[in-house]
């Protein structure tokens, strides 16, 4: 199989410098494969490393050990090794991350906020912004809070302006936390379709879902996180 991102024997723990360097382990071993137009889940019990793996694919987190591997213009590229200049050029074209929180510039109306990552990757300014507002009208969010900054927006309509600078670049792998958190059943659904439409564009999708009526309509399969064992 062809993947899109795929990792290798990756591997993290944290190290409590304030506990005299006690060492917890949260992730060992983790083989991981999406293809391209396939949405997997993570799943396991909180505390399993759900989140932590998704920094990892990201490079907010720095890796222990393996590798992650992505299919970035027509090369490999592992995240964990590349440098910070590599990572930025990946998350610019080709890797895009949806968190469970909006964290922009103050005082930046929300249209610019959505079409500012569409015009880094080259698209014209009036092309972006009209992209921008379509998809924050198809996430119901009204036409005179477009040049509002967010910094005041309720949790829910935060998190449709992060959906719609995630979903606008369509990039080829997308990270999806918590996409539907904050959300009612008429965006749920908006969501949902959002997912379909970037699977069936060829992106290949990694979630954490803890609606597991959504999950269940989007996943194409659950990838299994398992906990460490807690050290007696």
């Amino acid at each position: 199989m062809s993947w899109a991102i795929h990792t290798e024997g990756l591997a993290k723990s944290f190290t409590l410098h304030l506990q005299g360097g006690t060492c917890i382990p949260v992730l060992e071993g983790v083989e991981l494969g999406v293809a391209p137009g396939e949405c997997v889940a993570l799943a396991g019990p909180s505390g399993a490393g759900k989140s932590t793996l998704m920094r990892l694919l990201y490079g907010n987190y720095g890796v222990g050990a393996g590798r992650i591997l992505i299919r970035h213009q027509d090369m490999e590229v592992d995240l964990a090794t590349a440098d910070a200049r590599l990572v930025r050029a990946v998350r610019r074209e080709t890797l895009g991350y949806v968190s469970q929180f909006l964290r922009v510039i103050p005082r930046v109306p929300t249209l610019d906020i959505v079409a500012e990552p569409m015009m880094v990757r080259g698209l014209p300014r009036e092309e972006a912004k009209a992209r921008a507002a379509a998809l924050l009208a198809r996430l119901n969010l009204p036409a005179r809070l477009h040049g509002l900054p967010p910094a005041t927006f309720s949790g829910g309509e935060q998190q449709r302006v992060n959906l719609a600078r995630g979903f606008a670049p369509g990039y080829p792998v997308l990270l999806l936390d918590e996409p539907t958190a904050s959300l009612d059943a008429a965006n749920r659904e908006v969501v949902v379709g959002l997912i379909d439409a970037a699977k069936s564009a060829g992106t290949a999708i990694i979630g954490i879902f803890h609606d597991t009526e959504v999950r269940d309509r989007v996943a194409d399969r659950l990838f299994e996180v398992h906990p460490m064992p807690v050290a007696a």
